[in-house]
């Protein structure tokens, strides 16, 4: 199991951050693991009926089977698991502690308004 699937089970498992969980999480993806903790924190994930959306600091960016931020796009390396940005990384934290802002609407309804 890699360090990135190894804290992902123990969220499965405990359902909160730890700060055994929390450490593990700065350990692995550091800057990046604590702009994720942050906007996890401050319910900056938000789950609509279409796709999971995380706000960042200059936009919106939808997290499903990958980002549209631009780190994610170039900087990171696809095939290692450990290489994440902060918003796909909220995003899983998110959904294994159920700290999702749910939104009963379509996303995409939502963007033509934005």
């Amino acid at each position: 199991m890699n360090p990135v699937q190894q804290w992902q089970a123990d969220l499965d498992d405990v359902k909160s951050l730890t700060p055994e969980i929390v450490n593990r999480i700065l350990k692995v993806h550091d800057d990046r693991g604590m702009q994720a903790i942050e906007a996890v924190s401050e319910m900056r994930v938000k789950e609509y009926r279409d796709f999971v959306v995380v706000v960042g600091f200059e936009d919106e960016y939808i997290v499903e089977g990958g980002c549209t931020c631009r780190d994610s796009e170039y900087n990171l390396k696809s095939d290692d698991p450990t290489e994440l940005c902060w918003h796909v990384l909220a995003a899983e934290i998110a959904r294994r502690i159920d700290a999702m802002d749910h939104h009963d609407m379509w996303y995409s309804d939502v963007r033509e308004f934005l």
